[in-house]
């Protein structure tokens, strides 16, 4: 069962992956071709959620935990390494988001890529993607995990470079490579850290001995630091990369350049939630290092701000959604930052709902309007797409906050968490989560003003064939909707409630010490309602400037255009690290190119001894001239010099 549930994706990633390289004659048979692909992959998906949902059940309500191994990977010395399947509560609820909102993704695909000429290979690729996610949240060790690691990565750049047709699908999808091999770099580190101290890979072998370790060190660049700290630092780095922090983040808004479901594959189940998963499986090690819960929670509460201010200005719908990801992730962090890993982890469940639920109904909103995007060339469209639009509201409440809906209950724990830690940290992170709030709810009413209400902006063209979207797009819609609307009431006792601690078992460890979301059901009433204040106020905010004074936007831009520029160029972090190593790197290859490798290697190597000997045998054809008395002169001097030799040596 547990194989099941992590191999089935792959088995429809390989037959879609057949069967994209089947060039049928005719149009009839390219499309028995694209719905083989579709029923193989979307049924594969369905099964391994069918099977997750029972491993979710068994391992929650009946307490079958455990690990099955498949086969032995890597034996060699001390470095024994399993394929394996690790099930407690945090892999069966990863399982379970995982494949539910995947399978949910992969059947709103058969309408929304109805039309591209790639059907079977997007559909392997997706899932492949969710494969690799599912190997990542069920490894029992290190090894395993940075395969999935990696494989996402992999994944993740087939995917937003789909359309490689494109020069801005092929740039982002590099873009997202090699940011992320950044981070990536900072993983393997961590892994070989984790490897030296314990001699070990497997989570529970390191996890037993964490304790012990606590006042270890290691010699980093001849120095003495702390041993955890330096690992779950490294970790950590790693996790910036995958899960988009402040500082890696970049690749995540050019990930919009791929097709609409992968947007919403990426920020809601998969890639992005990597990173905040592995932090809290390595809880056992982060507990051991206060410098390292600290610079978690410094760097996601600064993503969640700096995330929410670029929002506030983005034209592009999947943009300010993508953005919105990336100030969520944030959230997330912070809440593992101060030891609250089940807030953090709560977020990451009821966010998948309704942030797939918000990219899949952005792409009904682009289908309706052809293929437009630009929030800017729409308006006036709600009463022709009712469904898409009632289901937008839906998920942009539960991203707001807004009760009863699921965000209400998964990100006002975190900010309560926050505000129980009782550090500056914490307080930090809590008046940074606070004003991210009432931006989050400004730029989800920005979007839903522009989108749907007021004057129309398109082109009457389009607006003629503005349309609901069918019945396979609308459905896995509604089924996440549901999930946006409920997932938060259904889950919070379970997540972060009374039985809170029954539940997670020893899936997540936290010191005694560390009592920030046992204090968060203690703070104060004003800090259990002021999210839900400035949620409203910021939705009123944009009411007024979208739909009562929509002139008065402009005006302000106008204003403040520092301000609004420096937000609209994304705080400027492209312009800065293309100066820093872009630019550099460009320089530096050039030089290494012409100068180094041309002048030097090749001038003095290969085209430095071919330029000689074709000099040297122009020279020696010179004297093979045809005339009998230059051949009769050059023997006559031989002759002369041999004498003269013999002579004067005698």
């Amino acid at each position: 069962m547990y194989a099941a549930t992590v191999l089935l994706p792959l088995f429809g990633a390989i037959v879609a992956g057949i069967l994209a390289f089947v060039d049928p004659p005719g149009k009839e048979g390219k499309g028995r071709v694209d719905t083989a692909a579709q029923w193989v992959t979307c049924g594969a998906l369905i099964a391994s959620a069918a099977t997750a949902t029972y491993i979710f059940y068994d391992a929650i309500f009946l307490g079958n935990t455990g690990t099955v191994e498949l086969f032995t990977w890597i034996d060699s010395g001390a470095m024994e390494v399993s394929w394996a399947v690790r099930v407690d509560t945090l892999t069966a609820v990863m399982l379970f988001v995982v494949s539910v909102v995947s399978a949910v993704i992969h059947v709103y695909s058969i309408g929304y890529m109805h039309l591209d000429p790639g059907i079977p290979r997007f559909m392997s690729y997706m899932s492949l993607f969710t494969f690799f996610m599912l190997m990542l949240v069920s490894a029992d060790n290190l090894v395993q995990l940075f395969f999935g690691w990696e494989g996402v990565g992999l994944a993740s750049y087939l995917l937003i470079g789909f359309w490689y047709d494109k020069p801005a699908a092929n740039a982002a999808a590099i873009k997202a490579f090699i940011v992320n091999r950044v981070g990536d770099f900072g993983f393997i580190l961590g892994i070989f850290a984790t490897f030296i101290l314990f001699q070990s890979v497997h989570l529970d072998t390191i996890f037993a001995a964490a304790p012990a370790k606590a006042d270890a060190t290691l010699r980093v660049f001849g120095g003495e630091f702390h041993a955890l700290t330096v690992i779950s630092l490294l970790l950590f780095f790693g996790a910036m990369g995958k899960s988009a922090q402040l500082g890696l983040h970049t690749w995540l808004p050019d990930a919009m350049e791929g097709p609409t479901p992968v947007s919403a594959l990426i920020h809601a189940a998969t890639m992005v939630t990597a990173g905040v998963f592995m932090v809290a499986r390595m809880s056992p090690l982060f507990e051991q290092s206060e410098t390292a819960l600290a610079v978690v929670t410094v760097v996601g509460a600064s993503t969640a701000i700096f995330a929410a201010t670029v929002a506030c200005v983005q034209n592009d719908i999947k943009r300010v959604i993508a953005y919105s990801t990336c100030s969520q992730l944030g959230y997330m962090f912070f809440a593992l930052g101060v030891s609250a890993y089940s807030a953090g982890i709560f977020h990451l469940t009821t966010h998948a709902f309704f942030k797939a639920l918000l990219f899949l109904g952005a792409g009904s909103v682009i289908h309706a309007m052809s293929d437009e995007q630009d929030m800017r060339k729409m308006g006036g469209i709600w009463r022709s797409i009712p469904v898409t639009y009632a289901v937008m509201w839906v998920g942009s409440l539960a991203l707001v906050g807004i009760w009863p809906f699921a965000g209400f209950y998964s990100k006002d724990i975190i900010l309560e968490a926050a505000y129980g830690a009782g550090s500056a940290v914490g307080g930090y992170a809590f008046w940074l989560g606070i004003a991210a709030a009432l931006l989050t709810a400004f730029y989800s009413g920005r979007l839903l003003f522009m989108t749907f209400h007021g004057q129309s902006r398109a082109d009457e063209k389009v607006m003629a064939h503005v349309h609901e979207s069918p019945k396979v797009m609308l459905i896995p819609l509604l089924f996440l909707a549901a999930g946006a609307a409920f997932a938060g009431y259904v889950g919070y006792e379970s997540f972060v409630g009374a039985g809170a601690g029954e539940f997670w078992g020893d899936a997540l460890f936290v010191l005694p010490s560390h009592t920030a979301l046992e204090a968060a059901h203690k703070v104060p009433l004003w800090v259990k309602y002021l999210p839900l204040g400035v949620g409203f106020a910021g939705l009123a905010g944009a009411y007024v400037l979208y739909i009562r004074v929509p002139a008065l936007p402009g005006l302000l831009a106008g204003r403040f255009r520092a301000i609004y520029l420096f937000l609209l160029n994304k705080w400027y972090f492209d312009e800065l690290y293309d100066f820093l190593f872009v630019r550099p790197a460009f320089v530096l290859g050039r030089g290494l190119w012409k100068t180094g490798d041309g002048a030097l290697i090749d001038g003095v190597g290969p085209d430095g001894v071919a330029a000689a000997t074709l000099g040297l045998a122009r020279r020696v054809a010179r004297l093979q001239t045809g005339y009998l008395y230059h051949y009769a002169f050059a023997m006559m001097t031989g002759v002369v010099f041999l004498v003269s030799w013999y002579l004067v040596m005698g």
